[in-house]
């Protein structure tokens, strides 16, 4: 099968979602009004609420969503065939993401910007508040983890990706000053941007970076100096003000994208390389896991990620300059990160060749999680390479690619964090922690660090084995009770909630169900993961009970009461 003809019929589908489906969910499910005052223009402070241009908007979304997981999910998932993740990533993005994504936005614009577990208060019940912010307490140190462990391993495998990675942060605190303190255009200044950033690979690849001679120093593995590192730097990112460093490197990441898919497709059309891997696997090795329920939570994000949702009800919600605007950054950012997961499919099985060196590649399912990226950076380089670009800075190229995403997700994440912990705290009411965002923030920082160093053995050994299933599960679970938020407002409001109702309970029952499965194998395991498995898997099956208890009041309400007006 040529990749070129599975790639434009995705972009076709893709099209046709924005034009339709988005339409129908702005005017009839989500109703959006463009005089309503967004929580950014209400609560405007410089800090977090900022009335933001969408383009800006959309890039610190779109970028923040689509880090490493759209491209590690995917890079796995094919160990099953490249069709059921194709599929899967098309029609769970048109018709589980875009509403999952669109809808977290509006829903928290409407409710003062709060975040998804906060909502849950006064759309579910309170006590449902506390159990979703656990839920999402416990996905975010999953993010951290496997986060900070992707980037180091690509630090380690690549170490010209070090300058020009690192060399994204004062490029974009200079673009931050541009477009805030000399309120100047966005287009110019950030082509400069990028066009320096691209300046640094091949300074990169003459000077790379290693952290070696540190880490023989101190007795230790390279990997955990460069998670102390990442997070060192981490803590200090999440504390600052969005539009200084946050804002401007997505807009930068979100043209590093764009250029990135172009160079990736068009390597793709003018190799016409074609995909040798099998449609569907028969061949499953023995122990292999299934892929159903398991391919749904191994692309954990490219077809919807409870993770977006976080984003757009923590950081995406202030920043929302008019609501119209959601259909834009909400529904076009899961395209985005869609076509992400489009490239990383076709990038290991077309971009790999001959269907030996893909069987090799995933003879069981421990080799595919572990390859991933790996197998993801080698098919990209053929895709650039058919372009005429040597492979090694190919190789640098969509190495600082994933890492500038997984890094600016892992910001976002960590910021998140903060918030849940800081929301926390005023729930148990211990008033330091809760107005303390120094305090806040380290740990946050320290429970990740805790988490992806724990295990015994090789560093991050279970990073895209167990841990990352468990995150996928997580990630989904988290998706289907915001969904569940969403379709209770939009329930609500005396309109037509299938719309999100259709995705969430598909959702929770593969998150469910997988869960279920995880806890034998993490008994056996690692007990760590174990306890962290049965106490998700406690909470959601407690929050699907309050849900179903919500939709049944409404429903009650509804028979007899008009429908609440809308909120300011």
């Amino acid at each position: 099968m040529p990749a070129i003809v599975v790639a434009l019929a995705v972009f076709v589908a893709f099209f046709l979602g924005y034009r339709y489906y988005s339409k129908y969910l702005a005017e009839r499910v989500y109703a959006l009004d463009k005089d309503f005052v967004t929580p950014a223009r209400e609560f405007e402070d410089g800090v977090d609420y900022v009335p933001t241009n969408k383009h800006i908007l959309f890039g610190h979304h779109f970028t923040s969503v689509a880090g490493a997981a759209p491209i590690v999910g995917p890079a796995i998932a094919v160990f099953w065939g490249w069709l059921p993740a194709l599929l899967w990533v098309t029609l769970g993005t048109i018709f589980a993401s875009g509403a999952h994504d669109f809808g977290s936005i509006v829903v928290s614009a409407r409710h003062r910007a709060q975040n998804m577990g906060t909502l849950t208060q006064s759309i579910i019940n309170p006590r449902s508040r506390t159990l979703f912010l656990v839920i999402i307490f416990f996905l975010l140190t999953l993010v951290n983890a496997v986060f900070s462990i992707v980037i180091g391993t690509l630090f380690i495998n690549n170490p010209g990706a070090v300058i020009p990675s690192a060399a994204v942060i004062p490029i974009a605190i200079v673009l931050g000053q541009v477009f805030y303190r000399l309120r100047m255009g966005i287009v110019v200044p950030t082509t400069i941007a990028l066009v320096l950033l691209y300046a640094m690979i091949p300074v990169g690849q003459a000077f790379p970076v290693t952290v070696d001679p540190i880490a023989n120093a101190l007795g230790t593995d390279p990997l955990v100096v460069w998670v102390l590192l990442i997070f060192t730097y981490i803590w200090f990112a999440a504390r600052l003000p969005v539009w200084v460093l946050l804002q401007p490197r997505d807009y930068i990441n979100s043209y590093q994208l764009f250029v990135a898919l172009g160079v990736i497709f068009l390597g793709v059309a003018v190799g016409f390389n074609t995909i040798e891997a099998p449609a569907i696997r028969t061949d499953l090795p023995e122990g292999s896991p299934f892929w159903f329920p398991f391919l749904f939570i191994t692309i954990a994000c490219g077809a919807i990620s409870g993770f977006h949702s976080l984003v757009s009800s923590g950081t995406t919600s202030k920043q929302l300059a008019n609501e119209t605007d959601a259909r834009y950054i909400g529904y076009m950012g899961s395209l985005g990160e869609g076509s992400l997961a489009l490239a990383s499919i076709l990038a290991c099985t077309a971009g790999l060749g001959a269907a030996a060196v893909w069987q090799e590649n995933y003879a069981d399912f421990a080799t595919a999680s572990a390859g991933g990226v790996g197998y993801f950076v080698e098919g990209v380089s053929t895709f650039v390479g058919n372009l005429g670009i040597p492979a090694g800075i190919g190789a640098i190229f969509i190495s600082v690619v994933i890492i500038t995403f997984a890094g600016t997700s892992l910001d976002t994440s960590v910021r998140l964090q903060r918030y849940v912990i800081q929301e926390i705290g005023q729930i148990i009411r211990v008033r330091l922690l809760a107005r303390n965002l120094t305090l806040a923030a380290t740990l946050a920082v320290l429970i990740s660090i805790g988490l992806t160093l724990f295990p015994g053995g090789e560093v991050g050994e279970f990073a895209f084995g167990r841990l990352w299933r468990l995150f996928g599960t997580t990630n989904q679970l988290t998706a289907g009770l915001a969904l569940t938020v969403i379709a209770l407002w939009v329930f609500m409001r005396g309109r037509n909630p299938l719309a999100p109702i259709v995705p969430l309970v598909f959702l929770l029952t593969m998150t469910t169900w997988a869960l279920f499965i995880q806890l034998g194998e993490f008994w056996q395991d690692d007990r760590l993961l174990f306890v962290i498995d049965a106490i998700i898997f406690v909470l959601a099956l407690w929050l699907i009970v309050e849900a179903i208890a919500a939709f049944n009041r409404v429903r009650r309400q509804r028979r007899g009461e008009q429908a609440p007006a809308e909120e300011r």
